[in-house]
């Protein structure tokens, strides 16, 4: 049988629900996105060759120092480039893949909602705001039928992982 973009897409999904894919990709996904996409002047993400994906740069929440986090992201509308289109939004969710506590870059969030993102190499200034309620569980489908393995991290962990969407300013 010939591998196919489903296929490897498929085992992709498996891999990453593994509790050992928990441990070990939060300390290299990042860094291996961080220095792929410095050395190409934004335009590439690794990780983006599964899913859609941006740096977001924020300040963090106690030191004020900006920091700049590769995340996956599901952008709004029709098709992947749909941020544009629809005026510019994405979701971001905070799986932190599913480990118990909420990723930094949420907490980060919260305290300074306005922030950038690096999307295909174009720097955007956002605005963001956590879902709640109704509204997050619209995305939190949405997401799931975009990345199933989100189901995954949740069953793992007591939090509401938290959703996010940004928008261009």
């Amino acid at each position: 049988m010939p591998v196919t973009a489903a296929r490897v897409v498929k085992a992709v999904q498996k891999v990453s629900s593994a509790p050992a894919f928990a441990r070990i990709a939060p300390h290299v996904v990042p860094a291996l996105d961080r220095a792929v996409h410095r050395l190409t002047r934004g335009k590439v993400l690794l990780s983006a060759q599964l899913l859609p994906g941006v740096v977001l740069s924020v300040r963090g929440a106690k030191s004020g120092q900006l920091r700049h986090t590769p995340l996956a992201c599901m952008p709004e509308g029709e098709g992947e480039g749909a941020g544009k289109e629809t005026g510019g939004s994405w979701l971001l969710i905070g799986s932190n893949f599913g480990r118990t506590g909420h990723p930094a870059w949420t907490a980060n969030l919260l305290a300074h909602p306005d922030a950038e993102v690096s999307w295909k190499g174009e720097d955007i200034p956002v605005t963001a705001r956590l879902l709640a309620g109704e509204e997050r569980d619209a995305a939190w489908k949405a997401l799931l039928a975009f990345w199933p393995p989100y189901a995954t991290y949740q069953a793992r962990v007591e939090r509401e992982i938290r959703i996010f969407r940004i928008v261009r300013r």
